[in-house]
């Protein structure tokens, strides 16, 4: 197993996420408790030591679970962490109920690594608001010992995360991102990184694999990277690209089956990170399967000097790329559930003025139609 440095500790560098547990009847809060177990085993044999929960992963139950799995082992043989749900509105204001409820259901007296849960647009007010008292409350948990170290995950966009590090950037020693060889410029995970670098802030990994879609490609492009190494297995190709990304400690995988865990832990026995010439031409592969899917906008902004609505056209189409991409998702109904209804995709009334001066002659009225019809579902 590999392992990173972390202020003095060794941090296995495949962390063992707890959202995709294995289940029985095919229902999401009913985990498979036996073979996650002998999942965990054999990860913790074969030197995994970091495990990640939080409060609303497999509604609720997956804190039960890996407290329950994890009572077997010494404490301090493993690494814990978990989150305060604040992508839920409705939790702002229960910090403290809501850990508590979480040492209770993880059978332990302290959390290793506590994170912020999911900042951005959406909830992005609310945690930097000081009347809620999140940051003043788990900034005491540490100070009584009982977090170790404060962190925060983001699927924000670059403005939301950096106006995150202004308020709290100091007192942060993690965050946790997506991040794999498609996101890297897709998603800007790429200029993230480079934020964080900035705050001497080191970074945790989340969708290496992008939900899966990453394990297992096109023919051509599976055929393309068979050419360059014929050995290697595809989802190793996601975490070997991660692995040349200096700020990267933890690299988070979903495990869901028996054979994911064993596959995985192969790959992370040895790092044979990517050469530039490989690095190169994986961003280039990448680049090839989101531009098929996604409309060419450049965001010279003709468009909306033009609309009437004043709608920020280069920001739907966006979030329009994103969620095609995906098949769907929250990232893009998340960031238009801040707007007001009247700058929705929804508030297009077609008169195409914008396509008239878009020098890609995207079709952006048929645009906005689909992405309503796509969020409506």
């Amino acid at each position: 197993m590999i392992y990173r440095d972390f202020q003095g500790i060794k941090l296995s560098a495949l962390g063992f996420g707890t959202m995709r547990l294995p289940v029985l009847d095919g229902e999401y809060a009913k985990i498979d408790e036996k073979t996650a177990a002998e999942m965990f085993d054999y990860a913790i044999r074969h030197g995994v030591n970091y495990f990640d929960t939080a409060w609303g992963y497999h509604d609720g139950e997956s804190e039960n679970a890996v407290g329950k799995i994890l009572s077997a082992y010494p404490r301090d043989s493993f690494y814990l962490a978990t989150k305060f749900p604040g992508y839920d509105l409705g939790n702002i204001d229960k910090v403290e109920e809501i850990f508590e409820a979480q040492l209770k259901k993880c059978r332990t007296d302290h959390f290793d690594f506590y994170l912020f849960h999911n900042v951005c647009e959406m909830n992005i007010d609310a945690y930097l608001d000081e009347s809620h008292g999140i940051f003043a409350y788990l900034k005491k948990q540490k100070e009584n010992g009982r977090i170790r170290h404060l962190g925060f995950s983001a699927h924000g966009a670059l403005p939301v995360i950096g106006r995150f590090l202004d308020k709290y950037g100091k007192d942060m020693e993690f965050c946790q991102l997506q991040i794999n060889y498609v996101d890297w410029d897709f998603q800007d995970a790429k200029d993230k990184v480079e934020l964080l670098k900035k705050w001497n802030i080191p970074v945790w990994v989340m969708e290496p694999l992008r939900g899966g879609k990453l394990a297992s490609l096109s023919p051509e492009n599976e055929a393309f990277l068979k050419s360059l190494r014929p050995d290697e297995r595809i989802p190793a190709w996601a975490f070997r690209f991660l692995f040349g990304i200096p700020e990267v400690k933890v690299i988070l995988s979903g495990m869901s089956d028996f054979e994911q865990v064993k596959d995985n832990i192969a790959t992370f026995e040895e790092e044979k990170p990517l050469t530039e010439e490989e690095r190169t031409l994986l961003l280039g592969m990448a680049e090839n399967m989101y531009k098929k899917s996604v409309l060419p906008c450049t965001a010279c902004r003709y468009c909306t000097s033009h609309c009437p609505r004043q709608l920020d056209i280069p920001e739907i189409i966006k979030l329009y790329n994103e969620h095609c991409f995906t098949g769907g998702g929250f990232i893009a109904p998340m960031a238009l559930s801040v707007l007001p209804e009247d700058k929705w995709p929804s508030a297009c009334i077609g008169c195409r003025s914008c396509e008239k001066v878009c020098p890609q002659q995207i079709k952006i009225s048929e645009m906005m139609k689909d992405f309503t019809a796509r969020l409506r579902g």
